[in-house]
């Protein structure tokens, strides 16, 4: 076993909690950090699904890329699905731990996860955030190229079939081949205007709009929506290999496993 600040510490090298944006929730939200630690769940979302299946597995700590408390709770109802989670948490001793938007900036993180996934290479900045104490530059999302042009449709098909969807989206632009990519993981249909600015044949998100996808055929940049799970989900095993090693030179041991059950909520009918 090893002590949760253990594990806090390892995440730390990971994806340092600076590189969060201000409004968000990383770091230990359930628990204690001289808490014992024998086995960690690794998962994107604290759901009622993943809580069941670290009580089942004996985890004693579940590490999400989705935090699950985000906005201050003002009743705890434990007949309602938040409060009862966290029951269940508590009950079970199973601490919680996020790495949110540190994990998307973080190299490694979220955004090259999936860039490695649809088989991009010369990554480099997308949107720049802030510079690191380092002076190095943290941004959201990843620019990359494709090994030589393709159709849109060829590409939407390799988005589709490198990850955890059954389908995509394609918003298609018209006759212009893809080669130079623009991605952001989950949710990032604002900064469709960016991608196009910066010359981007295409741009790989999720979770976009009607309107959104208008603003982006106006500028003759196709779109792949791969979802908020699809573009997400990638970075649980890779999570779970690099915590692993981290862990691995801890006085003590720790099993780090991966929810192999989660899907998404959206399917087609």
């Amino acid at each position: 076993m090893v002590k949760c600040q253990v594990v806090m510490d390892a995440l730390e090298t990971i994806a340092p909690k600076r590189m969060a944006e201000e409004w968000d929730n990383p770091g230990l939200l359930v628990g204690a950090l001289n808490q014992d630690i024998h086995k960690i769940l690794v998962c994107l979302d604290v759901s009622d699904e993943v809580v069941e299946q670290a009580i089942e597995a004996g985890a004693d700590m579940i590490v999400a890329h989705h935090p699950l408390i985000f906005r201050g709770i003002k009743k705890l109802r434990t007949d309602l699905p938040l409060g009862h989670r966290l029951q269940q948490l508590i009950k079970h001793d199973i601490a919680v731990v996020a790495a949110h938007t540190n994990l998307d900036i973080a190299e490694g993180g979220v955004n090259d996860v999936l860039a490695q996934a649809i088989g991009l290479s010369k990554l480099s900045s997308f949107v720049i955030e802030r510079q690191d104490v380092d002076g190095s530059v943290l941004s959201m999302g990843r620019m990359g190229s494709l090994p030589a042009p393709m159709t849109v449709q060829d590409f939407a098909r390799q988005v589709r079939d490198a990850l955890p969807t059954e389908h995509v989206r394609l918003v298609d632009a018209g006759p212009r081949p893809v080669r130079k990519v623009a991605l952001c993981s989950g949710s990032g249909a604002e900064f469709i205007q960016k991608a196009a600015f910066m010359g981007a044949d295409v741009y790989v998100t999720g979770d976009v709009k009607y309107h959104e996808a208008q603003q982006a055929v106006e500028q003759g940049m196709h779109i792949i929506d791969a979802g908020h799970f699809g573009t997400e989900f990638p970075v649980v095993e890779v999570l779970k290999e690099r915590l692993t090693e981290e862990l691995a030179e801890a006085k003590g041991t720790v099993e780090v496993i991966a929810d192999q059950s989660s899907r998404d909520f959206f399917t087609v009918v």
